[in-house]
């Protein structure tokens, strides 16, 4: 055989051999859309104890079907929902994302801003101004469109503002909620400068203002009146709730009923804008309800609790239901999890002798300008406090020529010795501290946006803040929440490992090729 026949004979074998390999090494198709859920305040616990309520085509779908990691948690401590949002769609925490709660103390007028409150961007059909300009980094839904160079959909519709602009991010075709004066569903400037025609023809007859004269939560079905998990049985009974006053949406957000709304928007935005009707895969963000009506104490409030995870089971079916018809299981990925912490109930610790009180924070304030005061003279060293944090007089110690890191240090040594505290931190130790032992509160703690001094309360005790009557109980103890993904060939399986929801970025990312948010360091969950 001469070279040249020898030649022609390799490449057709290597041909061969590379064209059978491509072929039986072809990655699975990427989603068309990412339907990202987070459930307010959903718990493993009654998620679980409301199974015989369910149907077999909603949350029983999911758990039996889905890859459910049943023991997840937030790697930051004091969460809420916009702090969780945040995390979730960023993949790391407030120490970089910079939303440490739903409002902080903006240091140059001492007053509590909203996470996303933002003067530069009005809003339309809502009084509210808004831009997500708080978040610091790069968000999921940013990356899909840097990726997809602007053509991938990105949506959130949420009942509540800052969830709906947390979970949209920056890059955002819009972000929609519940206004909540009118009850229309309303967005801000900073997406679009007008609202888009297919919102406002769905508020003409479907936005809660317009039926909220009308609406009326009672039992979905009487078996809901009747079955009962909890310990306390006394509050069994049926319930009928209307929705009327001034603050008539507030509490129609917190009622099971908004759920629908949510879901008929889901729906409404899909069709509307064309989502997942192409190659390029769209991000559609949703936010449901879990949590307790009106922020009750659950014994006040067990039917509806329970009827509100039975109707979110149905939301939820007819949520799949439709993507099912439309996309097919095989191109919708869900990833459905918990904002993962609860309202925290008023516990009556005296009358059975548990340990408690309360850590007064104006008197604390008081206590520590007298103590400074002692050292390098009279003045106000504590500009103010905010929750369980100390604000110092940054200006004064410069004028007096104190170093921060010696007023803080001075400041913790006598906050330490005051009953209920469990723990005292400085802002520099924290910025400095890479101890395992602090990492939560490390991860929680934005310099710009955190006091001076944070105190930990000893569990069970109050801390109280006289001038502004705010007032939080101090908990330590876990709450279990699951993480599912389900659908776009997803294996089921159930997971018992523990895992942070800070990896969900990256593995939703890695499931749809592209680059994981910019501060997100996680590795993927698989």
């Amino acid at each position: 055989m001469t070279n040249r026949h020898l030649y022609i004979t390799l490449l057709a074998i290597l041909g061969f051999t590379v064209d059978g390999t491509a072929q039986s090494h072809q990655a699975p198709n990427v989603p068309r859309l990412v339907v990202s859920i987070t459930i307010d305040q959903l718990r493993t616990d009654y998620l679980e104890a409301f199974t015989p309520l369910y149907s077999d085509v909603g949350l029983k779908r999911l758990l039996s079907g889905g890859r459910v990691y049943v023991n997840a948690s937030y790697p930051f401590a004091h969460v809420d929902r916009a702090s969780a949002i945040a995390a979730l769609v960023t993949g790391t925490s407030p120490y970089y994302h910079g939303i440490v709660g739903n409002q902080w103390l903006n240091r140059e007028t001492l007053r509590p801003v909203g996470c996303v409150d933002d003067k530069r961007f009005a809003g339309l059909l809502t009084h509210e101004m808004t831009s997500p300009d708080g978040i610091l980094t790069s968000t999921l839904g940013d990356e899909l469109k840097v990726a997809t160079g602007g053509k991938a959909l990105v949506y959130a519709i949420a009942p509540y503002r800052e969830a709906a602009v947390l979970s949209a991010g920056h890059s955002a075709d819009c972000a929609l909620w519940i206004d909540n004066v009118y009850g229309d569903w309303c967005t801000t400037t900073y997406y679009t400068k007008l609202l888009p025609t297919w919102v406002s023809s769905f508020n003409k007859s479907n936005a809660p203002g317009r039926k909220i004269s009308g609406a009326v939560w009672e039992p979905l079905y009487d078996v809901t009146g009747t079955y009962n998990y909890y310990l306390n049985t006394d509050n069994n009974k049926p319930f009928r709730h209307k929705f009327t006053g001034d603050y008539r949406f507030d509490s129609y957000k917190e009622s099971a009923l908004v759920n629908a709304d949510v879901t008929d928007m889901a729906g409404h935005c899909i069709v509307s804008t064309g989502m997942g009707t192409d190659m390029v895969t769209d991000l559609l963000c949703l936010t449901y309800y879990a949590g307790t009506f009106g922020h009750q104490r659950v014994t006040d409030c067990q039917m509806e609790l329970q009827d509100t995870y039975l109707r979110l089971d149905r939301e939820l079916a007819r949520l799949m239901a439709f993507t099912d018809s439309r996309f097919g299981a095989e191109n919708v990925l869900y990833v459905i999890t918990s904002t993962g912490y609860s309202d925290v109930e008023p516990a009556d610790y005296d009358s059975f002798h548990i340990p408690t009180g309360t850590l007064n924070m104006t008197r604390t304030a008081h206590l520590l300008n007298m103590y400074l005061g002692g050292i390098w003279g009279q003045d106000a060293y504590v500009e103010s406090t905010y929750q369980n944090q100390i604000f110092l007089n940054h200006k004064l110690l410069e004028t007096r020529k104190i170093s921060l890191g010696e007023a803080t240090t001075r400041a913790q040594e006598l906050v330490a010795m005051m009953q209920g505290v469990r723990n005292v931190y400085t802002s520099l130790q924290l910025i400095a501290s890479q101890s395992p032992q602090t990492e939560k509160t490390r991860n929680a703690f934005y310099p710009q946006r955190s006091g001076d001094i944070i105190i930990e309360a000893a569990p069970g005790w109050r801390v109280l803040n006289e001038d502004t009557q705010q007032s939080q109980v101090s908990v330590a103890s876990f709450m279990q929440f699951p993480i599912i993904f389900y659908g776009a060939g997803t294996p089921a399986e159930r997971m018992g490992e523990a895992v942070t929801i800070d990896r969900i970025a990256s593995t939703i990312a890695r499931a749809i090729r592209i680059r994981a948010p910019n501060a997100c360091s996680s590795e993927p969950l698989f």
